[in-house]
């Protein structure tokens, strides 16, 4: 209302708001869980928990959380309040899946707060316009609403934050006990971890016009040989993206456009680019210090999420001033939201403070710009790279005593002091490799006991690497189109497309980014869908076929057959998860509307997608991983994922644990294990594709889409170990399944394991679906 008239006067610009409607009545059903609390959905969790045990890979046999601590939980015994080993490792779990999710809610509240105050509460949601109806899926699957404005999305995010808030509580010493209801609760997190990532993803794509549902979004630049270090550079670093659109808004109102490079690294590189294509894309996560170190950003501004913590300390040493822009980063700087802009350039500059705090995007935009021209003409003049030469990286090597000690803190157990022994006598070329696996966390220089720069190293020696790092990505395009899902539902429910494969997480990766690429670009030519976001997408983008072409060059990015789709940063995750709820919901015209529970069963027994988190080093990762598990979409992490402390696996041999119901009669039927782990972490690249075509499998398989699927789970088998996988019997229903071509081999094995022939369901987990199918509805 902008005004309001009695008999007493008249007000103008007054919003009046009659408390909050939970929901809203259109033609779809209402289910029954709306808002569920963490323990409405406990029966579906359990369900899935005693198919998928978890597995508990403790760091240490303590638990340290209280002052009753440290207490000794190995050996079956009990601390101080009476906790097990098992519910303190899910307990903990359930803190990083806390963590993850209320870092998501909690940017989701910063972007609609703020762009409540600077568009007004009636902006439209708009995703996609004319081609995305099921604009928010999650948001109608978990709160029963559709939201049209960014108010609606207000009672959203209060239920988020009250949930998490609960979740948090059960973590409490005496509070939760039972390792499974911890588990139940993981699932929770993860669940409410998505909504509020299609909460900010959709608000941010609303607002800033972002690509809204585009196939064809446009290529970018990616790596630090598109940098044209002869410009200011600004280096923009984080998840949070209103600053460093407010600093490409500020170059264009002041004519300076192309004169300035505006750079990014993680997530707030990606929505950049989805803003303006011009922008430029530096890596993922742990591209970090060696950017940095390379002397050539003359301005950094770092918002929140996968920040290094110690980079005031870096971008001092290359004597670049910083801004930080998050309350929930702040860095010790002093806040200067409130002062003239000509001051606080005057005393950045002159090196009066290393760095500032300012909260307001629009001030971050005029003082980077303003900061970064003068900090490029001072920093002509003076040496800033802190990458040695490379005379100076023999003299380094020289020194090297060759301890081992920074072997034994890399991450990836890099052989760096062979590496600096080679280079001692002038040979480079062992440490221009590891710079191909470093994760740039720069552990091997915390430890070095000679203080050598090691990872400057890593980057001199790859100089000529570094310099040609000039890729391409696709911007991130946001959700899938309707007529996408309706076009490749039919053939995913079915298995005629064998999979859905989707790529997220970090980059912690065990052998550099080119594995990504290569096993995103394996499941594209096999028709299945590739879909990728957040550094994976990036990492994808890094690398080159024989023909010179990027996989967004060489594959088109459709949500069909053969693509690999880049959906943007890691809140876009939520378009994934979306992509199979629609298809419950478009294809098979299931309710979604507060009806998680049928919904996650029809996913589980009738969608094959996975989800690869081959880098994951981050709490979100957790959560987004756990969001996936709820909805019954296993999850595969590399080596480094074991060090979230728990698997979710399944028993192939235990036959009690792999039935379904038929909704058509109610009986129950044997349909194998599929798929056989809900969370597994895979040693190598090699085990992680046999792994991925396996888990693509799922009960609902007609004969045509299981003989496809097992024609891919066999022959990545035979190519990458050799022979014909020794469960191949378990995934067999019917002589109908057998791949033609591999007929007369599999048929010897399946003699050998006495198999007969098996029905073929239409598969539920839940009791109600058969009534519910019996009665017609």
């Amino acid at each position: 209302m902008s005004e309001a008239e009695s008999s007493t006067g008249s007000l103008k610009g007054l919003d009046i708001q009659i408390g909050k409607i939970k929901g809203e009545q259109w033609a779809e059903i209402e289910g029954p869980t709306s808002f569920p609390d963490h323990t409405d959905l406990r029966s579906w969790d359990r369900i899935l928990l005693s198919r998928y045990k978890p597995l508990y890979l403790p760091f240490c046999d303590l638990c340290c959380l209280c002052t009753y601590g440290k207490c000794d939980l190995s050996g079956g015994k009990r601390g101080a309040c009476g906790i097990s080993m098992e519910a303190q490792q899910s307990r903990i779990v359930l803190l990083a899946a806390c963590i993850g999710a209320a870092t998501h809610i909690s940017h989701g509240r910063h972007l609609v707060n703020h762009l409540i105050e600077t568009h007004g509460r009636n902006t439209p949601i708009n995703v996609g316009g004319t081609n995305v109806d099921v604009e928010a899926p999650m948001i109608r699957l978990v709160c029963g609403i559709k939201p049209k404005t960014l108010a609606d999305l207000e009672t959203v995010l209060d239920y988020l934050e009250t949930q998490v808030t609960e979740l948090l509580a059960a973590a409490h010493t005496g509070q939760e006990s039972d390792p499974l209801d911890f588990e139940s609760k993981v699932f929770h997190a993860g669940m409410l971890d998505h909504v509020g990532l299609e909460l900010a993803d959709l608000t941010q794509i609303s607002v800033f016009d972002f690509p809204k549902a585009d196939p064809q979004a446009e290529l970018v630049n990616l790596g630090l040989g598109t940098i044209d270090s002869e410009k200011p550079v600004i280096l923009v670093i984080g998840h949070n993206v209103p600053p460093a659109i407010d600093i490409i808004q500020y170059t264009k109102e002041h004519n300076l456009s192309g004169t300035i490079e505006v750079t990014g690294i993680c997530c707030t590189a990606i929505d950049l680019t989805r803003y303006d294509p011009d922008a430029k894309i530096v890596g993922p996560i742990s591209w970090q210090l060696r950017y940095i170190r390379s002397g050539v950003p003359d301005f950094i501004v770092v918002d929140e999420q996968c920040v290094r913590a110690d980079l005031l300390i870096e971008a001092g040493n290359i004597q670049a001033p910083l801004v930080a822009t998050s309350s929930k980063n702040c860095a010790g700087l002093v806040d200067r939201t409130d002062d003239n802009p000509d001051q606080i350039v005057a005393d950045l500059i002159s090196g009066a403070v290393p760095g500032v705090l300012i909260l307001d995007p629009k001030k971050v935009g005029e003082v980077a710009v303003r900061a970064a021209i003068q900090s490029h003409e001072i920093r002509k003049t003076i040496k800033t790279s802190k990458i040695p030469t490379l005379e100076e990286l023999i003299e380094y090597a020289k020194f090297c005593g060759g301890c081992m000690e920074c072997t034994r803190a890399c991450p990836n157990e890099t052989p760096i002091p062979d590496a600096m022994k080679q280079a001692a006598t002038g040979d480079i070329t062992l440490l221009a490799e590891i710079y191909q696996s470093c994760i740039g966390c720069g552990r091997c220089e915390d430890v070095c006991i000679k203080n050598i720069p090691v990872h400057n190293a890593l980057v001199a020696a790859a100089r000529d690497i570094v310099t040609s790092e000039k890729y391409t990505v696709r911007a991130g395009r946001g959700a899938i189109q309707d007529i996408e899902i309706r076009e490749v539902g039919g053939p995913i429910v079915l298995g005629e497309i064998p999979g859905v494969v989707a790529f997220v997480g970090c980059a912690n990766f065990p052998n550099g980014v080119s594995e990504v690429a290569e096993m995103a670009r394996e499941f594209a030519k096999r028709r299945y869908i590739s879909v990728a976001s957040g550094c994976s997408a990036m990492a994808i983008g890094m690398y080159r076929n024989e023909d010179g072409q990027t996989p967004y060059e060489e594959f088109h990015g459709r949500f069909d057959a053969g693509g690999i789709v880049n959906v943007g940063s890691c809140v876009s995750n939520a378009h994934i998860s979306g992509a199979a709820i629609k298809i419950a919901s478009i294809f098979a015209k299931r309710n979604l509307r507060g009806n998680y529970e049928e919904i996650a069963d029809y996913v589980y027994n009738r969608v094959g997608a996975v989800g690869i988190a081959w880098g994951a080093m981050s709490q979100k990762a957790a959560a987004i991983a756990a969001g996936f598990w709820r909805l019954g979409i296993p999850v595969i992490v590399g080596p480094h994922g074991a060090k979230y402390r728990r698997m979710l696996l399944g028993r192939k041999d235990n036959e009690a644990n792999w039935f379904v119901y038929d909704t058509r009669t109610g009986e129950k039927v044997q349909v194998g294990p599929v798929p056989e782990h809900l969370f597994i972490s895979a040693e190598t690249k090699e085990e992680a594709m046999v792994l991925i075509a396996k888990l693509c499998m799922r009960p609902n398989d007609t004969s045509r889409g299981r003989s496809m699927k097992l024609t891919h789970y066999i022959d990545l088998h035979k190519r990458l170990y050799g022979i014909i996988p020794d469960d191949v019997h378990l995934f067999i229903r019917s002589s109908s399944d057998i791949p033609i071509t591999m007929k007369e081999e599999l048929i010897s094995i399946l003699k050998e394991k006495g198999f007969k022939d098996q029905k073929i369901p239409d598969p539920t987990l839940l009791k109600s679906q058969i009534r519910s199918q019996k009665g017609g509805n």
